[in-house]
């Protein structure tokens, strides 16, 4: 009968609260060594159930942890440089040909 309850709309609030509440404690007494909270995926999740915005966001998410970043990627034009741990930017512009 139990089962029939967490099978219910309000029975997985319920068990999502639980599950939040034994995982903080498990964070907090030292035991957990991960830094994310998986009592918060479970929340997004069915807060995803009811807003289309929110399925949107967590695509997105998932898509921009799949890309990949280039170190070229906004870099500045070709024979220009940037050093950032030296405070240094060197711009040079080019002459338009005639």
């Amino acid at each position: 009968m139990e089962f029939a309850v967490f099978v219910t709309l309000p029975g997985l609030v319920i068990l999502l609260t639980v599950v939040a509440f034994a995982d903080q404690i498990w964070r907090l007494t030292g035991r957990g060594k991960r830094t994310g909270q998986i009592s918060s995926t479970g929340f997004e999740q069915l807060h995803a159930t009811f807003s289309q915005g929110k399925q949107n966001e967590l695509k997105e998410r998932q898509s921009a942890l799949v890309l990949r970043d280039d170190e070229e990627d906004g870099a500045p034009p070709h024979r220009s440089t940037v050093d950032l741990k030296g405070g240094r930017a060197v711009i040079r512009i080019s002459r338009p040909t005639a």
